[in-house]
C-alpha cells in the first residue's frame, strides 16, 4: 500500500494561526486518532476504511527504548512494520509479516540483485531479534523485495515512505494471527490502560478488528529527532457500482464516532480527525453533506478552518479527479452517521439556496499539494511541540 491523502498541512500551518480570542487556546497533543476513508475508483477499484492511533511519545506507545534507539540509529531504515495483511508483500500470502523498509539509492543503483539482497538482509537481521523480543513474535527471514513506484501513490499526489518508490523491503514471516488477536496483543503491549479505557477512536478500531476481513498494522517510522508510532485497523470493500454516497461510520461499523476522553484536559481540536478522500478517472464533486460546513478562510488558494471551536466539514478540492473532505469536531465530542455522510456526483450546486439547480463546473487546476503523509497505516505527526497528555494527566 502506498501513501494516502490527508491533513498534515492543517496541523503544521494552523498551529501558527490560532486566534487568541478563543475561549480556550487550541493545543496539539502527541497522541492522535484519525479515521480515514479512501474511495478509489481509479487504481484499485475499492473503498478502504482506516482507523489509526498514533503518537510520537514513548509513554503513549510503549516501544522499548533500546529498540527505538536501534531503529533510529540504523542508517537508511525508513520504517518497521508488523502486519497481518493477507498479502503483505508480493509473493507472501496467508502469513503475518514483519517488514524492515530501507531507502538506499546507492544500493539499488548497483543493479546487482545479490548485493542488494545481501546488504539489505544484513540491515534487517540487525533488528529482527529485538523486534521479536519486544512484540513476542517469532518471525523468520523470508525474502528481500524492491518495491516499484506505485500508481496509487501517483494518483494521490503523494510519495512512497513505507513501501513503494523503490524502497527495499526485508520480509520476515510468521504464523498469521487474526486481527482481533493481533490488535489485543499489540495494544496490551503498546498502549497504556488509561488511554485504552478513555475510548474514542480506540473503540472503533477495536470493533473493526473483530471483522474477519480487517487488517491490523503497526509501524515505527524514524523522523527528525523522534519516532512516529502508528497502529491502524483497516478494511477493504470492493467497488461494484459507482459510489454516490459515502457513510464513513457504517464502514467503521459504529453508529457514532466519539473522541477519546483522553483529550478532556484541554482543547485539542486537531487530535481527532475524520477524513475522506475520493479519486476517480472522471471528474467528481461533493454535491451534498450531512452536518454543517466548518467556517473557513482561504490562504494561498486553499481552505483552512477559521474557528476551530466549530464542528463541520471542510471540503477542498470540491471538484476534480481527486477530492478531499475533512470533518473537524470543534468542541463536540462525537459525530453521528448522518452528520458524517457525503454525497458524490458530477455537478456542483449553482448556489446555496437549496433549490437543487446544478450545472457542470469545469475542473480548476490546483497545485499538487501533498496534504499529508499517510505512512502505510495513517497520519504522520506534523512536527512541533506536542503535549504529552499521559504525563500531564497522571
Amino acid at each position: 500500500m502506498k501513501n494516502l491523502l490527508a491533513l498534515s498541512i492543517i496541523f503544521s500551518l494552523l498551529l501558527t494561526s490560532f486566534v487568541s480570542v478563543y475561549a480556550q487556546q487550541p493545543q496539539l497533543a502527541s497522541y492522535r486518532e484519525t479515521a480515514h476513508i479512501l474511495v478509489d475508483e481509479k487504481v484499485q477499484n475499492r473503498t478502504t476504511a482506516f482507523v489509526t492511533l498514533a503518537s510520537t511519545s514513548p509513554v503513549e506507545m510503549r516501544v522499548p527504548a533500546d529498540l527505538s534507539l536501534k531503529i533510529q540509529n540504523t542508517a537508511n531504515v525508513t520504517s518497521v512494520v508488523i502486519t497481518n495483511a493477507e498479502n503483505c508483500i508480493v509473493g507472501v500470502q496467508d502469513q503475518g509479516c514483519i517488514i524492515v523498509n530501507i531507502v538506499s539509492p546507492s544500493l539499488i543503483e548497483t543493479y546487482n540483485i545479490n548485493t542488494i539482497q545481501k546488504d539489505a538482509q544484513q540491515v534487517g537481521d540487525s533488528l529482527i531479534d529485538s523486534i521479536n523480543k519486544a512484540f513476542a513474535t517469532n518471525a523468520q527471514f523470508n525474502s528481500v523485495y524492491v518495491n516499484p513506484k506505485g500508481d496509487l501513490s501517483s494518483a494521490l499526489g503523494t510519495s512512497g515512505v513505507v513501501s513503494g518508490n523503490r524502497t527495499i523491503s526485508v520480509i520476515y514471516t510468521m504464523s498469521r494471527p487474526d486481527s482481533s488477536y493481533l490488535f489485543d496483543g499489540l495494544t496490551a503491549i503498546l498502549i497504556p490502560k488509561q488511554i485504552r479505557d478513555d475510548g474514542g477512536f480506540f473503540n472503533a478500531a477495536q470493533k473493526m478488528a473483530q471483522d474477519s476481513n480487517s487488517t491490523v498494522t503497526f509501524a515505527i517510522t524514524p523522523g527528525k529527532g523522534a519516532l512516529l508510532y502508528q497502529l491502524q485497523v483497516s478494511k477493504q470493500i470492493p467497488i461494484k457500482t459507482q459510489v454516490t454516497t459515502i457513510k464513513p461510520l457504517e464502514l467503521f461499523g459504529v453508529d457514532k464516532l466519539e473522541r477519546s476522553t483522553y483529550f478532556d484536559v484541554g482543547f485539542f481540536p486537531l487530535n481527532s480527525i475524520l477524513d475522506v478522500t475520493a479519486i476517480s478517472n472522471d471528474n467528481i464533486a461533493v454535491t451534498g453533506h450531512g452536518g454543517d460546513l466548518a467556517p473557513t478562510t482561504i490562504k494561498d488558494g486553499q481552505k483552512f478552518p477559521s474557528d476551530l471551536t466549530k464542528s463541520g466539514w471542510i471540503i477542498d478540492p470540491e471538484y476534480g479527479q481527486k477530492i478531499s473532505a475533512v470533518y473537524l469536531f470543534g468542541k463536540d465530542t462525537s459525530v453521528t452517521s448522518d452528520q458524517a455522510s457525503l454525497t458524490l456526483g458530477s455537478t456542483l450546486p449553482t448556489d446555496n439556496s437549496g433549490q437543487g439547480n446544478n450545472i457542470v463546473i469545469p475542473p480548476v487546476p490546483k497545485a499538487s499539494n501533498d496534504y499529508s503523509i499517510y505512512v502505510l497505516i495513517g497520519i504522520v505527526a506534523a512536527g512541533g511541540a506536542a503535549v504529552y497528555l499521559f504525563m500531564k494527566r497522571r
